[in-house]
């Protein structure tokens, strides 16, 4: 995907030049190995600095949300469809966007590869579908399908949804993965199983909310976490609270979320968040046939009310 980066700066420079956007959201280089940086590029200067490859795993949605003016930003398939969602909920307007949509095969893991190699990573480098890391005294060759996120190993929507410019031919959507397997294996167990397996999961957490502040969707003016007035959640390490806050947050995401991996990607405890938000997904397509960001024609299932939804549950 290195090969997009000319494309990428040629566009951003035309719109820029052109007077069609204030600025273009994309990405630079980071100061540490497989760490991008959002980039606002303003200029001709700053639009040099613009990269693209495969750890521009970022959601880049999530920095248009209430801005105002013209917006040129670069898009892969879950950042296109995470800005749809941003459209339908009134945090920006299309007609605000220029997205520059790119398809993408996939952004790399950088937790695999660290522990893969098990050494000081200072430099790597990317070549079609191989990926060189090296450091002091070593340089090792690795294949990128082997490290990618999680998310983007069984992702069906690799190619933006909406887009004003694509810099590329649309590369071909996986249709063998299920992305709901380890959801159908906790589905499976025993009621007392289940909870233990939630309980060991969150185990770990150190409520950071790195998640949350990651979470393209998570742009309420007040977090339900951070109320006072009433207080719905302890600031404690308390079980209780900490199965509060992930449980609400998925539901808050029932229905939205794309399953980008920005919560995984950025948790300090390598938590593996996504079940529950994927388990939602699911539901949300099993009932309602309903994939987030798909289409600006629709809302959520659990955002729109008819007068002829079924009332049954209602005593």
């Amino acid at each position: 995907m290195i090969e997009y980066t000319a494309k990428i700066k040629e566009i951003a420079n035309r719109l820029l030049s052109e007077g069609k956007v204030e600025m273009v959201i994309g990405f630079r280089k980071g100061t540490v190995p497989m760490m991008n940086q959002p980039h606002y590029a303003t200029s001709a200067a700053s639009v040099n600095e613009l990269i693209w490859d495969s750890n521009c795993a970022i959601n880049l949605a999530n920095y248009v949300t209430d801005k105002k003016g013209t917006i040129g930003i670069v898009a892969k398939g879950c950042d296109s469809r995470n800005l749809v969602t941003h459209i339908i909920e009134n945090k920006i307007k299309r007609e605000q966007l220029v997205i520059i949509g790119v398809p993408c095969t996939g952004m790399i893991d950088r937790h695999k590869i660290s522990s893969m190699i098990g050494k000081d990573i200072l430099a790597i480098d990317e070549s079609g579908e191989t990926i060189t890391v090296s450091g002091a005294g070593f340089s090792e060759k690795i294949i990128k399908n082997d490290v990618l996120q999680e998310n983007c190993a069984s992702c069906a929507h690799r190619n933006p949804i909406i887009y004003d410019e694509l810099i590329g031919d649309k590369v071909a959507e996986k249709t063998y993965v299920d992305p709901y397997a380890s959801v159908r294996r906790v589905e499976a167990m025993t009621p007392g199983d289940k909870w233990k397996y939630i309980e060991e999961l969150l185990a770990p957490c150190i409520r950071c909310y790195a998640c949350r502040n990651a979470c393209p969707l998570c742009y309420c003016p007040t977090c339900f976490v951070d109320e006072s007035k009433p207080q719905w959640v302890g600031k404690s390490q308390d079980s209780i609270d900490v199965r509060t806050f992930h449980l609400l947050r998925a539901y808050h995401c029932a229905g939205r979320c794309t399953d980008c991996g920005a919560c995984e990607r950025v948790c300090p405890m390598s938590i593996k968040i996504r079940e529950f938000t994927k388990k939602l997904n699911k539901d949300c397509q099993e009932l309602y046939g309903w994939e987030a960001g798909l289409t600006l024609d629709q809302r959520p299932p659990l955002d729109s009310f008819k007068t002829d939804d079924p009332q049954e549950f209602i005593k």
